[in-house]
């Protein structure tokens, strides 16, 4: 690859090369912040889908240390897209050192709160949000779980903020940093956000996890109560690597459902949903 970066994101480095100069250029940008990595976990590249896409129609492939063979190329305008995918996707099929939830976590106090759910419940956006309003955030791809004693570890890489989300965060966080606007990936129109300052400088810093949260975006105001069992079948459906992990898999997720409360909110804007978490956090 001619241009080349690194990046380490929590306790995860990465090496990044491309065929093209735009993307490097893109993620050193927005990854102004982060430390570099004394070892890079993980190996991204984004090669010219084909020889002469280097000139004509230019689009990258998403390839790395691990790739999936149906991933289709994308448009080099897209390219700051093709490297978040691709670093993605190095975690979710190699990382073996965490339980990985698919979820986005934040802290206050020392106290973690996870949230998962579909695409399109907001778990994003609510981290983002909170990381606004006094909450330390942790990521809004990845929570790390550690195996042995349960903390979790924080992944904040630049926040993917999508289609309706971009407007709300950008009124919600005037000051804070953005990528450019990428308008119609397969995903919608995406922006990128540089997460809080210290988001960053405390990225090393694990939280005890406090309470599991399922947000459910669109509807009328509501908070019930999750039972272990829907909780445990829901983060199994979450981690990319339970199964990888086997037993000590099946132990880190059990420990969790059984030792921190879960709730279910349903909410229909931001406003709503904030207040509704601060309720729950006073209530723990």
């Amino acid at each position: 690859m001619r241009h080349v970066t690194s990046i380490r994101v929590g306790p995860i480095g990465f090496r990044i090369g491309s065929d093209f100069a735009a993307p490097i250029a893109a993620l050193r940008t927005l990854y102004a912040d982060y430390p570099k990595p004394e070892i890079a976990h993980f190996t991204v590249c984004l090669p010219a889908a084909a020889p002469w896409r280097r000139l004509f129609r230019r689009s990258v492939a998403i390839e790395g240390d691990y790739t999936l063979p149906d991933a289709a190329p994308l448009p080099l305008s897209h390219g700051l897209l093709a490297a978040e995918m691709a670093m993605n996707l190095q975690v979710a099929l190699g990382h073996r050192r965490h339980l990985l939830l698919h979820a986005s976590c934040v802290e206050r106090g020392g106290r973690a709160l996870l949230m998962t759910g579909e695409s399109g419940s907001g778990k994003s956006t609510l981290a983002t949000l909170l990381g606004a309003n006094g909450w330390r955030f942790m990521g809004d791809e990845f929570v790390l779980i550690d195996p042995e004693h349960g903390d979790a570890h924080a992944f904040p890489r630049a926040i993917s903020l999508k289609n309706q989300a971009i407007t709300a965060v950008e009124r919600a966080c005037p000051t804070a940093r953005f990528g450019p606007r990428l308008l119609g990936t397969p995903k919608g129109d995406i922006r990128h956000m540089v997460p809080p300052a210290d988001a960053i400088a405390r990225m090393d810093e694990p939280a005890r996890p406090a309470m599991l949260l399922f947000p459910t975006f669109g509807a009328t105001s509501d908070v019930r109560a999750v039972g272990q069992a829907e909780a445990f079948v829901r983060l199994t459906q979450a981690s990319t690597n339970y199964t990888a992990l086997g037993e000590r898999g099946f132990r880190a997720l059990t420990h969790l459902v059984q030792t921190i409360p879960a709730r279910a909110i349903d909410y229909p804007d931001g406003d709503t949903a904030l207040r509704l978490i601060e309720d729950l956090r006073r209530n723990l």
